[in-house]
């Protein structure tokens, strides 16, 4: 079998979303995605289909050109395996299970922390050697607090809001009227609008719970949770979760709906952003018969270097001053061990100016702009914006006609601001247009981009992905960073 080769004229790979034409192969974790290479000079690698949850191949080996033919025994293994690795109940073992529990006495409840699962009374004896302990009441309500997070960076990073964010997106979605809520991948939040209902203090909520951790099943009803992988809109548990999505986003009389998502920061973000779509769609399906009118009100919880993208996928979103912190996140979040200023945003449709942040956090609202800002984003006349994107107070330079980081120097030779010891010379815009080499334009606004993708796409030795995460098995010659350590790295000197 061919083999791609990181070679120093790649610059990376492309997703190309599903059209609804060829079925993709399925991993463990749903429908695969297919990647395709983009080199210098328009040359097309080999496209071939990877996992779209995870992105080493350690955690999911699954590797598939997209011309192989695969025999009838190794699809058979392939669906042996991936039927091994499914959660070990069905949902309607799930659902029975879930109800026996609730009818125990708090003195039968037991969770073993070794297996990550309620224990029914049962089951006590067999995990009699495991590290078993009673939960209470409140417990069984934080399950986030309860379950051990998983925190594998490159597959199913788990990092949990801490009070003080999660309390504002609550108390945000209230004030301007949403009564049920999408959560998708933020279950912390479930949490505390379940706790909120409790205390009956407030309208009610109702929310439902997406996330590609199976755990959480065992705490919630079938109403509740579901069991989706947000990168390629799977639902594992098929139409029976898709009709619970159905059921939840037909808005009755009264009713206002929103989705919360907090995706893992090293997912690509065009897979990620063509699933809120999906959910979007079928929420305007259902409000309307021909699926007409405005997008679902959602915010996307991720880090502001990511802005660029996100807008070039979903240009009704802004992107707000607000900065999220995580509990169990070693940088994203304030105090000692953390950063000053977490770099994580949200990402809305809603309109700012309706989205109030906190004074006693250091925001004010700009007049101008019409939102409201860190207060150290101070208003430029010039660029007719609050510019700064990391919490900063941004200088304009009159050269390059915007504002830029304070640490940023006007460099003459490059003729743009940077960091005083950058490597000069280099400039931004050398990547230029992947087709045909310009440095006028990108490759997506490439005239010759149609002709390009015409062409045969032969295999050769040199075809293939730079990206190490997507890469057949092969002993690599040297230990490559991930794009998110590159990313962090990249981060870490522009905040200087």
């Amino acid at each position: 079998m061919d083999v791609p080769d990181a070679n120093n004229d790649s610059f990376g790979i492309e997703v190309i979303l599903p059209d609804g034409g060829k079925t993709a192969p399925c991993c463990p974790h749903g429908p695969t995605l297919l990647f395709e290479k983009v080199s210098k000079g328009g040359e097309k690698g080999r496209r071939f289909y990877a996992c779209s949850a995870c992105r080493d191949r350690k955690d999911c080996h699954f590797f598939q050109w997209e011309d192989d033919k695969v025999s009838e025994a190794r699809l058979l293994a392939r669906e042996a395996e991936n039927q091994s690795k499914r959660p070990p109940l069905t949902q309607q073992e799930r659902v029975k299970r879930f109800k026996k529990l609730g009818s125990l006495r708090l003195d039968e409840k037991k969770f073993c922390q070794d297996c990550q699962m309620l224990l029914l009374p049962a089951e006590h004896e067999a995990h009699s050697s495991h590290r078993s302990v009673g939960v209470s009441s409140a417990q069984l309500r934080r399950p986030s607090v309860l379950l051990r997070p998983l925190l594998n960076k490159k597959s199913n990073a788990q990092y949990l809001f801490t009070d003080r964010s999660a309390h504002f997106l609550l108390d945000s979605l209230a004030a301007l009227g949403y009564n049920k809520v999408l959560c998708v991948g933020t279950p912390r939040l479930q949490e505390l609008i379940t706790l909120r209902n409790l205390e009956g203090k407030h309208e009610p909520m109702k929310s439902l719970l997406l996330d590609i951790d199976f755990r959480y099943a065992q705490f919630y009803s079938q109403d509740e949770f579901c069991h989706y992988n947000m990168f390629n809109h799977h639902f594992f548990d098929g139409k029976a979760s898709s009709a619970v999505l159905q059921a939840f986003l037909t808005e009755s009389e009264g009713g206002k709906l929103v989705m919360v998502a907090d995706p893992p920061f090293g997912g690509l973000v065009k897979p990620l952003a063509n699933s809120f779509s999906l959910l979007s769609q079928t929420w305007r399906k259902l409000q309307s018969s021909d699926g007409s009118g405005a997008d679902m009100p959602m915010m996307w919880i991720f880090p502001y270097f990511f802005e660029p993208r996100i807008l070039e996928c979903l240009p009704s979103l802004t992107m707000l001053d607000y900065q999220v912190d995580y509990d169990n996140h070693p940088l994203y979040k304030h105090g000692k061990t953390g950063r000053k200023q977490s770099p994580v945003r949200i990402f809305t449709n809603i309109s700012p100016k309706d989205i109030v942040l906190p004074k006693d956090e250091g925001y004010r609202f700009c007049s101008v702009c019409q939102r409201f800002v860190l207060s150290l984003n101070k208003h430029c006349a010039k660029c007719n914006v609050c510019p700064s994107k990391d919490g900063r107070e941004w200088k304009h330079c009159s050269t390059c006609e915007k504002c830029v980081k304070p640490s940023w120097r006007h460099c003459a030779p490059c003729g743009r601001c940077a960091l005083p010891d950058h490597p000069c010379g280099l400039s931004e815009g050398t990547e230029g247009c992947f087709n045909c080499g310009s440095l006028k334009h990108k490759r997506k606004s490439c005239t010759v981009q149609d002709s390009q993708r015409t062409r045969s796409n032969r295999p050769n030795a040199k075809s293939g992905s730079k990206n190490v995460s997507h890469r057949p098995n092969q002993k690599p010659k040297a230990k490559r960073k991930s794009g998110a350590a590159r990313r962090a790295k990249k981060l870490a000197a522009q905040s200087e």
